[in-house]
């Protein structure tokens, strides 16, 4: 009995999926082509550290330059203006749908902090941090809107100038932002 009725079910299964027909297949996004920017310059915000405005200019179609000014407010005891300034590549994208293009980019740039004392902390009148930046990220390129979403981890090295800080300090900055296109 439980044979004829595996039988009937197996019988019944392929009857149907021979009559419902064939689904129309979509195309899989291709992963692991090259990126090619379809925007040239964009302005928006970003929030982490620094918090602020932030702009991106592609030089080529997988090539930019990355900038902003802002504010880091009480990251680690230390607040202050914060000015950038990156080389970006996008060597691969790693999503490509109509909708949107998700690069990954890595580059090398350089900052300039004005490290203020947090709240009095320390006496003096603070320091100045020159420093080397490593970002890495991706990037939510829409293709039927002009915006983008990134996120993005940054290497630093900073050297200060200050008599309250190390001479040279490494650490990790994440910022998540947004990009409006022109």
């Amino acid at each position: 009995m439980k044979s004829s009725s595996l039988l009937a079910t197996l019988v019944v299964a392929l009857t149907l999926a021979g009559a419902a027909g064939t689904a129309d297949a979509r195309p899989r996004p291709r992963q692991g082509k090259s990126f090619e920017a379809n925007k040239s310059f964009g302005l928006g915000l970003e929030f982490g550290a620094p918090f602020g405005l932030t702009g991106k200019y592609f030089l080529s179609q997988n090539t930019a330059l990355q900038f902003g000014v802002g504010s880091i407010y009480n990251y680690r005891d230390r607040e202050g203006l914060h000015l950038y300034l990156d080389h970006l590549w996008h060597p691969v994208s790693l999503a490509s749908t109509p909708a949107f293009e998700l690069p990954l980019y890595i580059g090398v740039g350089a900052r300039v902090w004005d490290v203020e004392n947090y709240r009095g902390k320390y006496d003096g009148d603070g320091a100045l941090a020159l420093g080397l930046r490593v970002p890495v990220g991706i990037a939510f390129d829409f293709n039927n809107v002009p915006l983008d979403i990134f996120v993005q981890l940054v290497f630093v090295l900073d050297f200060y100038t200050g008599d309250y800080y190390r001479d040279v300090y490494g650490d990790v900055n994440g910022t998540v932002g947004i990009r409006y296109w022109f």
